[in-house]
């Protein structure tokens, strides 16, 4: 980067939005200040962007199936923990299994094979980029699990959804609002479900709050919190890490809350966020890089391969978003992948009446004291929803982050065989996602708030929240 472009985005305060559009491979690659003004500018127009429902998917109940056949794009670091969990439950079919790179695909048959024996034979699409598009074009597929780099999330989905099959997608669903507006307006016109798959939904103590706040043990919700504050320095720096080197990539030229969904979803789910009350507006503020360029000015000291990313214009190691709500409540996210600090999603959650938080330790108090070890006991036993109760020992077995990612893929697959509303629809996915791509506008304003797009079209105001209750459902057995 020449020291006049640097000096410039520096002083214009756009040094941290990146564009959009991305090669197959790669992440976000800015090449000009002219790039970083215009989807600053982007940004904003779509945020305020006036939209009329054409059909309303929250609540929305699909055509039951009995038998749930899906295709799987994406066997690096995620696609195969998923394709392995699902082969535990009944009613399920793996079709397909899709990979860049052939040996992948080959190597999680082989590993479904002998797990299962011949309970699935699976098509193995590779060896092309748009050989995903060949398997969501086969009709004998319902859903299309996407496991892949960022970029690829949203062109995947719409096309699965334009294909007649109903889209599930790693976090996060989109790079761009333009993005997030384009799965809202494809599973509207499809009729098509379009869940991003946000785990941290379905970890135990999240579910338990967010059943607590069902039935008022809280009382009025006022604030919450969530977070992703996870040590990944070494992880986005390793060669053998993510294909391409794209996270890292990810980190570059994009400076705000990258990942904001992990702490934001389970408190939107608690806050009724699109179901009673929305996302009003936002402000976001990052602090400096104080530890990639470092990082990677030492790696390219011994090993050229790093000189491409010896940059000054990585994100910041800490970004704190907070947000309000229509109805006044307030959030804060925070996200820092580089600072050596202990896990942390913090997941609280504060009301009239009590609070809960859950890092550094799973506490819930009610008025001035935490709650004892013996009462928290009682309040687990009282307040435990029903899909704990119906899989929760079976998901700590099977695994996938304690078993929240069983959890997730169990209820997906209950719903859409019993034809019950998802947990998470796309309004969720292109509003949590939003969220993260809004903080890079703010960040590069000073911190300024910006509105929050409404992709339900004010339907949030008569929208019923999540019920984990299993009415309806429930009746999806596990084959381990």
């Amino acid at each position: 980067m020449s020291s006049n472009r640097r000096e410039f985005l520096k002083f214009s305060g756009l040094a941290g939005i990146g564009l959009a559009g991305t090669s197959l491979l790669g992440g976000c690659a800015p090449t000009s200040a002219e790039a970083y003004t215009s989807n600053l500018a982007q940004i904003e127009k779509q945020a305020k962007r006036k939209y009329t429902q054409r059909f309303n998917m929250s609540g929305y109940r699909a055509p039951k199936l009995n038998k749930v056949r899906i295709g799987f794009v994406g066997m690096g670091m995620r696609g195969p923990g998923a394709v392995l969990r699902m082969s535990n439950i009944e009613g399920v079919e793996i079709k397909a299994l899709c990979d860049l790179m052939p040996e992948r695909a080959e190597k999680v048959k082989n590993q479904l094979q002998e797990k299962t024996g011949s309970a699935h034979n699976p098509t193995l699409y590779s060896g092309r980029e748009d050989a995903w598009k060949t398997m969501c074009e086969r009709d004998d597929i319902d859903l299309i699990y996407i496991t892949t780099p960022w970029h690829l999330h949203t062109p995947m989905a719409v096309y699965a959804m334009e294909q007649g099959k109903h889209a599930a997608t790693e976090v996060p669903a989109a790079l761009s609002l333009e993005e997030c507006w384009q799965l809202v307006e494809t599973s509207e016109r499809t009729k098509k479900h379009c869940m991003m798959l946000e785990n941290c939904c379905y970890d135990f103590f999240e579910i338990l709050t967010l059943n607590m706040a069902r039935q008022g043990y809280f009382g009025e919700i006022i604030h919450g919190e969530g977070a992703y504050i996870h040590q990944l320095l070494d992880l986005n720096f390793d060669k053998n890490g993510y294909q391409n080197m794209w996270r890292l990539r990810e980190n570059l030229g994009r400076n705000g809350n990258l990942y904001p969904t992990h702490g934001l979803g389970p408190i939107c789910q608690v806050m009724n966020i699109n179901r009673g009350d929305a996302m009003d507006y936002l402000t976001s503020v990052s602090s400096d890089d104080f530890q990639m360029y470092e990082e990677a000015q030492a790696r390219a000291a011994n090993d050229s391969f790093y000189k491409e990313f010896v940059s000054d214009n990585y994100r910041g190691n800490m970004n704190t978003t907070t947000i309000r709500t229509k109805k006044g409540k307030t959030i804060m996210i925070q996200h820092d992948v580089t600072s050596p600090r202990p896990y942390s999603r913090i997941h609280l959650v504060s009301g009239t009446k009590a609070i809960a938080r859950k890092w550094p330790e799973q506490k819930i108090a009610k008025g001035h004291s935490w709650l004892s070890e013996d009462e928290m006991k009682a309040l687990e036993a009282q307040y435990t929803p029903e899909i704990v109760k119906r899989i929760g020992e079976m998901a700590k077995k099977i695994g996938g982050h304690g078993g929240m990612d069983f959890m997730m893929d169990w209820r997906l697959i209950d719903c859409l065989r019993n034809g019950l509303p998802l947990d998470q629809d796309v309004y969720d996915a292109a509003s949590w996602t939003a969220v993260g791509l809004l903080s890079e506008w703010s960040v590069a304003n000073r911190s300024n708030s910006i509105d929050m797009p409404d992709f339900t079209a004010g339907a949030w105001q008569t929208n019923a929240p999540v019920n984990l209750s299993l009415a309806g459902g429930g009746t999806t057995t596990v084959k381990a």
